[in-house]
């Protein structure tokens, strides 16, 4: 079995508009059989309520976590590239809040890994996210 260390491209908190297209282009790699990239989007509702926006805080070792998990998941056989950026501060319905992008040898590895990657961000990432709605109140919610 051959031992795999991906390159990673990219494993960043940005308080700048992300750009799925760049990140996509950060992880080609002449290996790659597949590339995909994943971007969340700031929607209008959750749980039948219409949203306005959300604030993105995160905590000082967000950067130093994302990099973590990133590196990770660049040890998964297949896997040629990495890049995956998360945004703070304040964002309208239809900004993107975060980007994963994933080069591999096969399709299967790209899809699962950048999936798993994705999870994995959400699930350990320290960053707040507080929703603003129509009716003018405002929630936090998935806290980490």
């Amino acid at each position: 079995m051959t031992e795999w260390s991906a390159r990673v491209a990219s494993a960043a908190i940005r308080d700048v508009p992300l750009e799925a297209d760049r990140l996509s282009s950060l992880v080609d790699d002449e290996r790659a059989g597949a590339t995909v990239t994943f971007a969340g989007v700031v929607r209008n509702h959750d749980h039948g309520r219409t949203v306005t926006g959300i604030d993105y805080l995160g905590h000082p070792s967000a950067a130093t976590i994302i990099a973590e998990v990133a590196v990770e998941f660049a040890g998964r056989e297949g896997v040629h590239a990495i890049a995956v950026e998360h945004r703070v501060g304040t964002l309208a319905v239809g900004e993107v809040a975060v980007v994963a992008a994933v080069s591999a040898s096969h399709r299967a590895e790209a899809f699962g890994t950048c999936s798993d990657l994705i999870d994995a961000v959400k699930q350990r990432l320290p960053i707040w996210k507080h929703q603003h709605f129509a009716d003018g109140t405002a929630e936090w919610s998935n806290c980490p």
